[in-house]
C-alpha cells in the first residue's frame, strides 16, 4: 500500500473529523472507567462504531485522534507490516488526544497480515501479536481462522504467563520487557498493564479485544469449535472472501447471494451461542437502527450511521 493511498484514506476519514469537531453530544461530565473504549461501551450495552484504514504512522495517528469513531481498525492484512510505524501511529493518537469521551485514544484493533490457517502458522507468527500489543494495541483481529488449534494459539499469544490459568489455553506467550512501552501508551504503570493486558471477557478486568474472521467454507465448517475457544471476544464476517470461496464475485450495487447471507447468519448464530460479539460490515444510515435493534453490537460503519445509532440508543458517553 503506497503512501498516497494511505494519505487518501486518512484524508477521507479526517474530513469527517473536521466536520464533527465543533459539536459534541452525550454527558459532558462523563468519566471513562476503562482504557479500552470499545469494551467500556459493550459493557454498558452500547454498540461500537468503527472504520478501517490501511495503516500509517505518526501523522496519520494525530489526524485521526479526534475521529468520530469509537474504534479504529488498523488493517495491514494487505499492506506492509511495520511495528515501528504502528508504534508511531499510536503516539500520534496520544498526542492528538484525548477523545471527546475522555479516553486517551480510541480503541485500536490491528488486523494482521497472517491468517489462522492452522495452529503451526499461528505459532510461527505469534511474534506479530506480541509486537502490536507491546506498541499499545487494544486488540487484534486474525483473518481466515480455519482451525480450533489456531484460535487457541492466537489467544495464548495475547497472554502473559502470569495470567489466570484457563483450561485449553496454554501458558501465555508474551514475554517480559514489552510491558513498559505498552503501559506508557496506555498511560498506566507497567505493573497495572500486566494485570489488565488480558483478553476480555475471559478476564472481566481485561482490556484486550481478541477476534477473528471466518472467511471461507473451511472456516464455516469449524466455527462451532473456533468460537468456543476461551478468550475470543469478537468475530467479524468477511463477505468478499466468503464470496470468492463460493466461486463468486460481487458486482457493484448487487446484493449478496443466498450462500453468502446464509454464511453470515450462521456466523451470527454461533457468535450469540458463545457470547461472542458479532461485528457487522456495511452499516449505514439506512440500516443502522434495524441492525442495532437486532442486537448487533459492533459496526463497520460511517459517521452518519454512528450518529443515528448513538441517538437511537441514547448514548451517554460523549461523542
Amino acid at each position: 500500500m503506497n503512501r498516497l493511498t494511505v494519505a487518501a484514506a486518512v484524508l477521507a476519514a479526517s474530513a469527517l473529523v473536521i466536520g464533527a469537531s465543533a459539536r459534541q453530544s452525550g454527558d459532558s461530565t462523563y468519566t471513562p472507567t476503562r482504557i479500552n473504549k470499545a469494551i467500556e461501551l459493550l459493557e454498558a450495552g452500547q454498540p461500537v462504531y468503527y472504520f478501517q484504514f490501511p495503516g500509517g504512522g505518526y501523522d496519520e495517528g494525530k489526524e485521526l485522534a479526534q475521529t468520530w469513531a469509537d474504534a479504529i481498525g488498523y488493517n495491514v492484512e494487505q499492506a506492509p507490516f511495520s511495528a515501528l510505524q504502528f508504534k508511531a501511529f499510536m503516539q500520534g493518537l496520544i498526542d492528538g488526544g484525548p477523545t471527546k469521551s475522555g479516553h486517551r485514544t480510541p480503541a485500536v484493533i490491528v488486523t494482521l497480515p497472517v491468517g489462522g490457517i492452522d495452529e503451526m502458522t499461528v505459532r510461527a507468527n505469534y511474534w506479530m501479536v506480541e509486537q502490536v500489543l507491546a506498541a499499545g494495541a487494544h486488540g487484534v483481529l486474525m483473518v481466515h481462522m480455519r482451525e480450533e488449534g489456531a484460535a487457541r494459539a492466537f489467544v495464548q499469544a495475547s497472554r502473559y504467563p502470569l495470567a489466570p490459568s484457563t483450561p485449553g489455553i496454554g501458558e501465555g506467550l508474551r514475554g517480559s520487557g514489552g510491558q513498559g512501552l505498552a503501559a506508557q501508551m496506555w498511560g498506566i504503570t507497567a505493573a497495572e498493564y500486566l494485570r489488565v493486558a488480558d483478553p476480555w471477557p475471559l478476564n472481566p478486568a481485561g482490556e484486550l479485544l481478541m477476534g477473528f474472521k471466518p472467511e471461507d467454507q473451511v472456516a464455516l465448517e469449524v466455527i462451532d469449535q473456533t468460537m468456543a475457544v476461551p478468550g475470543i471476544g469478537m468475530v467479524e464476517w468477511g463477505p468478499a472472501d466468503m464470496m470468492m470461496s463460493f466461486g463468486l464475485i460481487r458486482t457493484p450495487g448487487s446484493s449478496y447471494p443466498p450462500a453468502v447471507t446464509d454464511a453470515r447468519d450462521r456466523i451470527l448464530e454461533v457468535a450469540r451461542q458463545n457470547n461472542v460479539i458479532f461485528s457487522e460490515v456495511g452499516t449505514n444510515a439506512g440500516n443502522v437502527i434495524e441492525r442495532v435493534d437486532d442486537g448487533i453490537m459492533f459496526h463497520f460503519a460511517n459517521e452518519e450511521a454512528a450518529r443515528i445509532g448513538r441517538e437511537h440508543t441514547a448514548r451517554i458517553m460523549p461523542y
